[in-house]
């Protein structure tokens, strides 16, 4: 692996050892909601430290790959410092930072942290399948990056106009434009337009998504906000987790007391595509990790797991073994739904403990 795309997958290990380490503190917080608390001043900010295009004509840089809460950062620190990197995309968007509103500048060539997209498995492939049968023409898509994301967009050929608006732009959406299948024709919102809050694959991403109309960035508390993400009809909100439990918890921040990552935008656009006209909010995920050691559904989260996702939220469940739907449906049926998506090994173990349940009979 290179040092750009090492970088990459370092960072986030780093973020992780740190917090877990008491190195680091970790905000519950969604996505949306985080420039709002720096804008308010509840997460002060003394240095912003911001990486941009070099500036244009009228002496304004570009924030490039990353908008989630940098411009409220530049307009609340005392001091701004930015690096000047001629390898930064110019994206357009709400993006913009006037030279006058940076105290510091520090020129630099250097390459951008690259994340090379997985290739799929035979798990993904099948819960891609799942998840392709639940699109539409036209459909908007918020999704990220990852097997299960990359298997989903392979399973999309034949589909037509379907649109965007997610937190992060990947490899596999420039591949879908490229493929006839995403044009953004229907999209209530942005019509036309790819919309996120930051970008991150490879550096061929980065050179298509540079000055090119057909994208736009915004800030979190934008793209994220879910009254507004739902704007578009048909919102499909494919997102992930760590594990279920048989009632529909998701846990996706934790393994058991070990944080594992942040909530990102899961909950902002599980609740903004039910809000969504004909939306679908779906959470996908291989039935089991570690090899096939451990189910992902479970009868209880771990101690001291964190729900992220709460079981009047969950709409959707995928595996490789099928679609659960548990809205509007009772604790026993979940139970019975949930189980029939998780790995045959582990389904006689799961109605064992779910006959322990005071509500199950």
């Amino acid at each position: 692996m290179d040092g750009p795309r090492m970088a990459a997958r370092v960072a986030v290990g780093v973020s992780r050892a740190a917090v877990n380490e008491a190195r680091a503190d970790y905000v519950p917080v969604f996505l949306h909601k985080i420039p709002q608390l720096i804008m308010n001043g509840q997460l002060p900010i003394d240095v912003a430290m911001i990486q941009t295009s070099p500036p244009d004509a009228h002496g304004f840089v570009s924030l490039g790959v990353e908008v989630l809460a940098s411009l409220a950062a530049v307009r609340r620190a005392k001091l701004v410092i930015a690096q000047v990197n001629p390898r930064m995309p110019r994206t357009l968007g709400d993006t913009f930072v006037d030279l006058s509103q940076i105290d510091r500048i520090v020129e630099v060539d250097a390459p951008l942290p690259e994340l090379a997209a997985e290739t799929p498995g035979e798990v993904a492939e099948r819960i891609g399948r799942h998840i392709a049968s639940l699109i539409e023409d036209g459909d908007t898509l918020q999704l990220g990056i990852g097997e299960i994301p990359n298997a989903t967009l392979a399973a999309l050929e034949g589909k037509r106009d379907l649109g965007v608006h997610t937190e992060m732009i990947s490899d596999g959406v420039v591949e879908g434009m490229r493929r006839g299948i995403i044009t953004g024709e229907r999209k209530n919102l942005h019509a036309g337009k790819a919309v996120g809050t930051f970008v991150l694959g490879t550096r061929a991403l980065y050179d298509y998504v540079d000055d090119n109309p057909a994208f736009e960035l915004h800030p979190a508390d934008y793209t994220n906000d879910p009254f507004l993400a739902s704007a578009n009809d048909r919102l499909v909100a494919i997102n992930s987790a760590i594990e279920v439990d048989l009632t529909g918890q998701v846990c996706s921040d934790s393994i058991g007391s070990l944080i594992y990552s942040g909530f990102g935008g899961q909950v902002d656009f599980i609740r903004a595509a039910p809000k969504s006209r004909g939306g679908k909010p779906i959470i996908a995920m291989p039935s089991t990790a570690q090899r096939g050691a451990t189910s992902r559904i479970v009868p209880f989260l771990k101690q001291g797991a964190g729900v992220v996702t709460s079981r009047a939220d969950a709409h959707y469940v995928i595996t490789e073994y099928g679609i659960a739907y548990l809205q509007g449906k009772n604790l026993r049926q979940r139970v019975e739904a949930l189980i029939g998506i998780a790995h045959p090994n582990f389904r006689p173990w799961l109605q064992q403990e779910a006959a322990k349940l005071p509500w199950y009979r």
